[in-house]
């Protein structure tokens, strides 16, 4: 092909392989014959990185950004995967919310109108309505979380900052099946990820899913959507921990087609607004008990706060964190990123009495499903992801006749007939129905052939429905990749009033999975060790040249107040160190006090000396 600019002529042959460092000697002989031609050169691919451009952001609030600044151990490690050059880009994202502000300075350059609709006025304007006490901050907050911008000098940098964000209004009107079902099926085509926070009341006492219409818009977005690769549900789990709520009881968050996400302090404590359920997938941070600073993020008015918090804020986080996935491999069908989330969920600090193995070696627990969230991970996993066998689903009935739940009610069921189509779980869903004279009392079990135990749904105290459960189906993500042969057991047991009664109308045990051997696959390898040279005390000398050594070991970027150089002059010694910033900066291009590229805290930024003073 003539290439624009000629005189240069590309000519492509289909016998080379297209990465090919080695020259095809055909070709170059044939050519380097020809009378014609004065020059050629095989061009091979060349591998080319921004110079200069630290991964740190210098935006003046990030070094409040606790969970994503390396502040606390574990954070979300968002650092390592912008190093490795994923921040979003072409990726569109939607918050299902109550509006957006989108001219707010920190979040209008990455702004997308055609991400964004407003359901509660019928415009294709989603900014929020002010006054009535400007309640409606929650999706502006949200989208900050996710995309607002990095290294202008406004605010704080977003997980995926360079991402494309639209806005949603749909929470500040009245609430029906069509508004949903609306918004859940906005742009199929043109957005990837679709972010939300909301659902039934967390009251405790409620029992309430998508209708038709909005579980038609969750079923078609996944196998329609993104291109048949499926729209990817990002939910928050829930704010009813104060309530003894449990998300099961929720039918968006127990979907199989939401990845339903659960919040952390940064101590690794439960937040006491956290619900659990099997149905969660993964965590991020929600909030600090030990300093006022919360979540970093954009607010009503152009202004930013640092007090954003709850289950709906660690949703958007992870959002973030699935936009850099996608980035780092496009073709991810909905299915195989909750296989990547799981993988690169770490049980690391947070604290629970319920962490507890399942059949295939992970841990997992009903307050944060398989742990904290890493980016770092979750990228590395992504790029090299071998794709998934279609999804398999089986029924078994498990219930011929009614029978009697009484204090305790056990009922096993032999799934043999499954084997043949599924060999590695995924979803296990229990589709129940059943009468009770107090439903919040009644605790259910379900256990599978390889030991491992999930409670379906716990006590709820303030749950005194006499209606039971019509038909209702809980989910659990606790068997992933465990082979459901074997014989599964589910248990009913009343932990109220001795006179609590009620029949087990109807039992249906759904497994998801696939026929190929997941386990076999080798997990997502902690960031694989790629030290050259230790010393006797274990500590990293040598990272290569393509990697810092730092305080003893390898990492891909220079964290805040450090910044990369090279370990010496002489051109030979080709390893790079993280070195001391000025105690004045927070990250810099240099160790003294005018290398500043951005402040701590507490000081200013002076453009022209790049210095940090005190105010």
């Amino acid at each position: 092909q003539v290439m624009e600019g000629e005189p240069y002529y590309h000519f492509r042959h289909r016998g080379t392989r297209q990465r090919a460092l080695s020259r095809h000697w055909g070709w170059h002989m044939r050519l380097t014959r020809d009378p014609q031609v004065l020059w050629f050169e095989q061009q091979t691919v060349k591998r080319r990185s921004k110079r200069g451009a630290s991964v740190v952001p210098t935006d003046p609030w990030f070094p409040k950004q606790w969970y994503m600044n390396n502040d606390v151990h574990p954070d979300l490690n968002i650092l390592t995967a912008w190093s490795r050059g994923y921040t979003g880009l072409g990726v569109v994202l939607t918050v299902l919310d109550d509006g957006l502000e989108k001219d707010h300075p920190d979040l209008a350059a990455n702004y997308d109108p055609l991400a964004s609709y407003d359901f509660n006025s019928n415009d294709p304007d989603p900014q929020p309505r002010y006054g009535d006490g400007d309640k409606n901050w929650h999706g502006t907050r949200c989208a900050g979380e996710v995309a607002a911008v990095a290294n202008n000098r406004i605010c704080g940098a977003g997980v995926a900052y360079n991402a494309k964000i639209g806005g949603v209004r749909m929470l500040d009107g009245s609430i029906m099946d069509i508004v949903e079902a609306q918004a859940l099926s906005l742009q199929p085509q043109y957005i990837h990820i679709y972010s939300a926070s909301w659902g039934p009341e967390d009251d405790g006492r409620t029992v309430d899913g998508p209708g038709v219409l909005a579980a038609a818009a969750f079923h078609k977005g996944v196998s329609q959507g993104r291109g048949g690769l499926g729209s990817i549900f990002i939910w928050a789990s829930g704010n009813g921990g104060t309530n003894y709520d449990n998300c099961n009881c929720d039918g968006y968050t127990n979907s199989i087609y939401t990845v339903s996400v659960g919040s952390v302090l940064g101590d690794g404590h439960r937040p006491r607004y956290g619900e659990s359920c099997p149905a969660i997938l993964t965590t991020t941070y929600s909030s600090r008990t030990t300093s006022k600073v919360q979540i970093v993020t954009t607010d009503l008015h152009h202004r930013c706060t640092d007090k954003h918090t709850g289950t709906s804020a660690s949703a958007p986080l992870a959002a973030g964190m699935v936009a850099l996935a996608l980035e780092a491999n496009p073709a991810l069908t909905w299915r195989d990123l909750q296989h990547l989330i799981i993988r690169a969920s770490k049980p690391a600090h947070l604290q629970a009495e319920d962490w507890a193995e399942n059949g295939v070696g992970r841990r997992v627990s009903h307050y944060y499903g398989y742990g904290l969230l890493d980016a770092g991970l979750l990228v590395q996993a992504a790029t090299t992801w071998a794709g998934t066998r279609p999804q398999e689903k089986c029924s078994v009935q498990a219930v011929q006749v009614p029978r009697d739940i009484g204090s305790r009610l056990t009922i096993s069921t032999d799934v043999s007939s499954c084997s043949q189509s599924i060999r590695s779980l995924e979803h296990v869903q229990v589709q129940l129905s059943l009468s009770y004279s107090r439903r919040g009392d009644l605790v259910v079990a379900l256990s599978s052939p390889m030991g491992t135990t999930s409670t379906l749904v716990t006590v709820r105290p303030y749950d005194t429905s006499q209606e039971g459960y019509k038909d209702w189906t809980f989910m659990s993500t606790h068997f992933w990749d465990e082979n459901p042969k074997g014989i599964w057991t589910l248990r009913l047991e009343n932990r109220g009033d001795d006179t609590n009664t009620g029949q087990l109308s109807s039992f249906i045990l759904h497994l998801h999975g696939t026929d190929e051997d997941m386990p076999a696959r080798r997990s997502a390898a902690t960031a694989t060790d790629e030290c050259l040279r230790r010393d006797e005390l274990g500590d990293c000398e040598d990272c290569g040249s393509s990697l810092y050594t730092h305080q003893g070991s390898c990492l891909s970027y220079c964290p805040p107040r450090y910044y990369g150089r090279a370990r010496s002059a002489t051109s030979r010694d080709t390893a790079r160190v993280c070195a001391s910033c000025h105690p004045s900066c927070y990250t810099c291009r240099g160790a003294s006090a005018n290398n500043c590229t951005s402040c701590p805290s507490g000081r200013t930024f002076q453009d022209v000396t790049h210095t940090c003073h005190r105010p």
